[in-house]
């Protein structure tokens, strides 16, 4: 996997996982914080930690934040100073913001100024957030002892309209299918929805769909690659 290059502003214990996490798994992260204690305590297990007030629109433009690959906002206790940063990284046109929040008020707030990915870790630990930076085709993960996962991946294109046996991930990637969720059109009170259904087991002629995910047992090496071939 290419090198990706992540920003986490904010180092509480959320943040710090993110980050600790990031870096393990082999990106460059930048750590931010204006606590010199916080960026203290991770300055050895990141590329860059760095003290500042990410409310300050110069202090951010000069780490080159509009260079990251995504840029997440984990400032936990101070929601103005969060909400501050977010329009600052807008302004300053990072691809992909993702901003922690604490409750629906938040959720709401941040969804007004156009933020599509919020956190929420009162339901998601940050090991799983940051396996969801590293691959976006992941829709959720379970880490298991012994570097095991189960994870939901959207269906990649190269695999769309290929039978389970034509795609081999057994004998081909060393993984095992679960099951897969699959989209629906119905009609309700006259008006076409879509549902989303589990299949149960899938038969090995089931034939995946672009709008499928499917749900796989493995070790986490082997769904990395997975990914990465498939891309």
């Amino acid at each position: 996997m290419t090198e990706s290059k992540f920003a986490v502003i904010g180092l509480g214990r959320f943040g710090m996982a993110i980050a600790q996490t990031l870096s393990q798994r082999g990106a460059q992260v930048l750590a931010i914080d204006n606590r010199e204690e916080k960026v203290e305590e991770i300055k050895d297990e990141v590329a860059y930690a760095v003290c500042l007030d990410s409310t300050d629109a110069k202090a951010l433009k000069a780490q080159n934040i509009k260079d990251m690959d995504a840029v997440v906002v984990a400032i936990g206790e101070n929601f103005e100073a969060l909400l501050l940063t977010t329009v600052l990284l807008k302004e300053l046109e990072v691809k992909r913001i993702v901003v922690r929040a604490s409750g629906k008020h938040q959720v709401q707030i941040l969804e007004k100024l156009g933020i599509e990915e919020i956190l929420s870790p009162e339901n998601r630990v940050g090991i799983a957030i940051a396996e969801q930076l590293l691959n976006p085709s992941i829709v959720t993960s379970l880490q298991l002892p012994d570097n095991y996962e189960i994870v939901e991946i959207k269906t990649p294109k190269e695999l769309t309209n290929r039978t389970l046996t034509e795609i081999g991930l057994r004998a081909k990637y060393n993984l095992n299918l679960i099951t897969l969720k699959r989209e629906f059109q119905i009609k309700k009170n006259g008006v076409m929805d879509t549902e989303t259904h589990i299949l149960g087991v899938p038969s090995s002629e089931t034939v995946l769909y672009d709008s499928d995910t499917i749900i796989v047992f493995g070790k986490s090496k082997d769904i990395e690659r997975f990914i990465e071939i498939n891309q």
